[in-house]
């Protein structure tokens, strides 16, 4: 059972790599091997046989199964033609609303389409925006509204190292994104809507709702909530930070830890109050009654907690053990894990994409791998301690392999962090949700805030976090095995040998490019501009993207986690361009994650961003150094031009020519046709470029005729946002350097741009072929791979 579960899993997995979904006509390839488990199997040779075919039935059955479920998901899509026009439609608000900076965010379920001839899928993830001449809209989960809708397909960015948005959306079953137009019919039709997911998510609001009211603005009340009902987008991002550098993020969501606490101990008092019954005791055992007051608390804890996949592997063991004293039955940890990990795979395929299945299902295995089957009886406290020590290892290849970092403080933060949260601060939060004891609340965030005292003071250390390069894959599994070997029993010889096989994830490095050799990558940061160039030993970032809200920006959201899983640790030189907050928006969060020896900008000296850099310089034409045999070059603007007030940001911009021999790389900002003018007139016989990043991402203020001719480039990159407000890139601007021969490359199509570059080759790649997957938004036709000599 153990096996078929796992393979299974297998190829679920191996589903959801794939680029495009197989014809499921190769199933029938299957029949077959049914009929091979039949053949005798009284020899070695026919049961080795027939265990070989089952494993790789399971196989197949997760792979076209999870492929089944694909197409079934793929095929309820919003039509192209429909994208950013007004439909009306009723539906329902499916969860609570979360609020954002500017208004709400929500699912909504469609109920009917108003619009003629539209189509718009069942379930869409919408946003409302507030402004002083809008009125607000006040939804709540579980009302029927008529609103009015502008959509668009689920789309995000693209790059090495971070989050798939699409994937995201394709597993929740949100097939279009949009917002609701403030100026349409927007009126709310029914309060109630009886059905159960509804009902339980205007439960989940209540209770938000009770906890905002009772704790106001006390520092940790989102902690709480997130605590109670799931609600993790209550938690600022700084208390995650904290989280994720002490190393106990999972608990401040709801984790099976929590549920099986909660079950254990409704399993306890049932059992004895049942016990209190002579007639109960024999109508039905004490037991199978607590199991089954355990298991009801199990599954309505998780209900209310929004049934992450924690909560459902927890629910699906606990189901299964409270199954197995029903029926008499003995069962084993692994199977138990084992089938919580089929139903979890059934529900949704798409769950093994996702770092919570692997963290979730990898615990809980490394627990049953220390703890099962082993005869001698420990001290509860000796034995708490040696599971956090298999956390602490155990966890370190999946942690390095999905983000790159390890909390070095993790073991001492969980050891007092899992009591108070689990059995202090849990229990007074849910009491609290359910009395009307507004006291037990305010102890819930006293404890809490003890808890975060001593969590703030660990994540401020400077080695609590240990971060580094994405190891390749044969590193992690070879770490994998040496925690399995390292915790294998007492008394099992030479145990150290497991150390030996986790050293390769941390000495293993990501290969640098050799000396006279470039790589570079323009990152797919939406409407705006982030390109990394890395030579042997220097790195550079130019431009750093824009922000996105007061918390989040394409800094701490993609440079960072990118730049550090590429090997790249610190920065020689942080260029931007413009004082443009689509090109300046990640820099401040760029700057805290890594050390920037200096950052070269157009900036007044005023700016923020300055003021937070160490070494600091003007960018001006003439600029030139050498990195590695890697030749770096400024050539716009003059140095003379800061003193003229005159001169708009986008021609303020710094261009930059990166050169190794006869292939060269042309990046330019968001310069206007008068800038581009006055490098005819100045730097004419340097603007031939192999790869241009097209100036102000294809705007019609820049690319003139003149300019193109000049720079003649094969690969011509747009750098613009999908379906972005400017019509970036214009068309009449494609068309010229289609018409100049170039390659078209666009981040909004292709992601990140990658190219690697000496002085007699080019190499370029886009990161929606190389790592292209079923699930992907229009990703054009990528470029081919080019060797040029």
């Amino acid at each position: 059972m153990v096996g078929l579960s796992v393979f299974f899993a297998l190829g679920v997995w191996l589903l959801q790599q794939q680029a495009a979904l197989p014809d499921m006509r190769w199933a029938f390839l299957m029949i077959p091997l049914f009929s091979a488990i039949r053949l005798p199997r009284n020899t070695s040779f026919g049961r080795t046989f027939r265990i070989s075919i089952l494993l790789l039935l399971a196989t197949g059955c997760g792979f076209f199964y999870a492929a089944w479920l694909a197409q079934q998901r793929l095929a309820a899509e919003l039509p192209a033609a429909w994208q950013g026009r007004d439909i009306a439609v009723i539906g329902v608000v499916a969860e609570m609303p979360r609020q954002h900076e500017r208004g709400l965010g929500f699912r909504f379920d469609v109920e009917k389409i108003l619009t003629a001839e539209a189509q718009v899928p069942q379930h869409i993830l919408l946003s409302t925006y507030n402004s002083a001449e809008n009125p607000v809209l006040n939804l709540h989960a579980g009302e029927r509204w008529q609103l009015t809708l502008r959509l668009k397909q689920p789309h995000g960015s693209s790059n090495p190292y971070s989050f798939d948005f699409e994937a995201w959306a394709l597993e929740r079953n949100l097939r279009a994104v949009g917002y609701v137009h403030p100026r349409g019919d927007n009126r709310r039709i029914d309060e109630h809507v009886f059905a159960g997911g509804y009902f339980i998510e205007r439960l989940r609001e209540a209770v938000r709702a009770h906890f905002q009211q009772v704790l106001g603005s006390a520092p940790y009340a989102g902690v709480l909530s997130a605590l109670a009902i799931g609600d993790q987008g209550s938690i600022p991002a700084a208390q995650w930070q904290v989280f994720t550098r002490t190393g106990v993020n999972h608990l401040m969501s709801i984790s099976g830890l929590h549920i099986t606490m909660l079950a254990g101990m409704a399993f306890a008092l049932g059992y004895w109050l049942w016990r209190r019954s002579v007639y109960l005791t024999l109508w039905l055992p004490a037991r199978k009654a607590a199991a089954l007051a355990g298991l009801l608390v199990a599954v309505g804890y998780a209900l209310i907690s929004g049934y992450g996949v924690p909560a459902q592997r927890t629910v699906y063991m606990l189901g299964t053990v409270a199954a197995a004293l029903w029926l008499s039955r003995n069962i084993s940890p692994s199977q138990l894990l084992a089938v919580a990990l089929v139903v979890v795979l059934l529900l949704d395929p798409w769950a093994v994409i996702s770092p919570g299945f692997w963290l979730s299902f990898g615990a809980v295995g490394l627990i049953f791998y220390i703890t099962a089957n082993r005869l001698a009886q420990r001290h509860w406290l000796l034995e708490y301690g040696r599971i956090q020590w298999a956390m602490s290892i155990g966890l370190i290849p999946p942690l390095l392999a999905m983000f790159q970092q390890v909390s070095l403080v993790s073991p001492i933060a969980n050891a007092f962090a899992i009591p108070l949260v689990s059995f202090v601060v849990v229990p007074l939060a849910l009491l609290g949700a359910l009395l009307p004891l507004d006291w037990l609340l305010h102890l819930a965030h006293y404890a809490i805030s003890i808890t975060m005292l001593a969590l703030e003071w660990l994540s401020a250390l400077p080695a609590a976090v240990w971060a580094q390069h994405a190891p390749p894959g044969w590193t992690i599994a070879a770490g994998m095995l040496g925690v399995l070997w390292l915790l294998l029993p007492r008394g099992f010889p030479a145990r150290w040998l497991g150390i030996i096989l986790l050293l390769p994830m941390f000495l293993v490095q990501t290969a640098a490019p050799l000396p006279g050799s470039l790589r570079l990558t323009i990152f797919d940061v939406g409407q705006g501009l982030a390109v990394s160039a890395q030579t042997s030993n220097h790195a550079l970032l130019y431009d750093s993207g824009p922000g996105f809200n007061s918390e989040a920006n394409s800094g701490n959201r993609i440079l960072v986690p990118s730049l550090k899983a590429m090997g790249i640790s610190r920065l020689d030189k942080l260029i931007l361009t413009h004082n443009d907050a689509d090109h300046t928006g990640g820099a401040q969060s760029v700057m805290q994650a890594m050390p920037v020896a200096q950052l070269s900008s157009s900036l007044p000296s005023d700016s923020p961003i300055v003021l937070q850099a160490g070494q600091t310089q003007r960018c001006s034409a003439g600029q030139h150094w050498d990195w590695d045999g890697v030749q770096f070059e400024l050539l716009h603007p003059a140095l003379a031009s800061y003193a003229q007030d005159k001169i708009g940001n986008n021609d303020r911009g710094c261009v930059l020519r990166i050169s190794t021999g006869q292939h060269s790389v042309l990046l330019t900002a968001d310069i206007e046709k008068k800038s581009e003018r006055s490098l005819l007139e100045l730097q004419a016989e340097k603007l031939r470029a192999t790869l241009l990043v097209v100036p102000h991402h294809g705007s019609k203020t820049s690319s003139t005729a003149e300019f193109v001719s000049a720079v003649q480039p094969r690969y011509a990159v747009f750098t613009s946002g999908y379906r972005n407000q400017f019509g970036h890139p214009r068309a009449e601007v494609v068309e010229r350097y289609r018409a100049q021969g170039s390659a078209l490359l666009r981040t909004d199509e292709h992601g990140a741009i990658l190219l690697e570059m000496d002085a007699d080759n080019v190499r370029v790649n886009t990161y929606r072929k190389t790592h292209a997957r079923y699930w992907q938004h229009a990703p054009g036709v990528s470029v081919q791979d080019e060797t040029l000599e």
